[in-house]
Formats: structure tokens, sequence, C-alpha cells
């Protein structure tokens, strides 16, 4: 490495405006965040699904609402029907 081309690396303490605070190093003196992995929604299971113009809701029309056990359900439900039944003569 070249000498004097490189920032300087620091001990920092950063905060987040949750009032969660963790060490980390940066090359920045300061760290203050606006949200973190404790409050971020993806990370704290209360993220919300954003339907723009009803695509979600046309979607779960036009398909249902399918899961895999749906489907699995459906499936064996077609297979019975479709069972030759027994011939008696």
């Amino acid at each position: 490495m070249k000498d004097g081309i490189h920032p300087k690396y620091h001990d920092v303490v950063a905060h987040c405006a949750c009032g969660a605070t963790w060490k980390t190093r940066s090359t920045k003196h300061e760290l203050h965040l606006e949200i973190c992995s404790s409050c971020h929604p993806f990370f704290t299971g209360k993220q919300k699904l954003l339907d723009t113009e009803g695509r979600v809701e046309r979607f779960t029309k036009k398909y249902g609402a399918q899961t895999s056990e749906s489907r699995k359900k459906a499936a064996a439900a077609k297979s019975k029907k479709e069972a030759p039944a027994a011939v008696t003569r």
C-alpha cells in the first residue's frame, strides 16, 4: 500500500434513530443512522406488501391464493375423480 493515500480507519459507536448502538469501524468519526437491523421492517417481520394499482389483488383474483398444500389437495382430488370404476358384469 502506498503511504498517505488511504483514509484513517477509526473505532466508532454507531447510533440508530431507534436507540440501538453498536461498535464498528469506519472512516468517519461518528455514525448516526435512521434505520438498522433492529428496527427495519424486513428484519422485524412487520414488512407490509405495497399493492401498486391493485396488481397483487388482480393476481390473487386471477390465480387464487395458491399454496403448495392446496395444489397437492387439488391434485389428489383430481386423481381420485379420474380413477376407473370397478367393472361389474
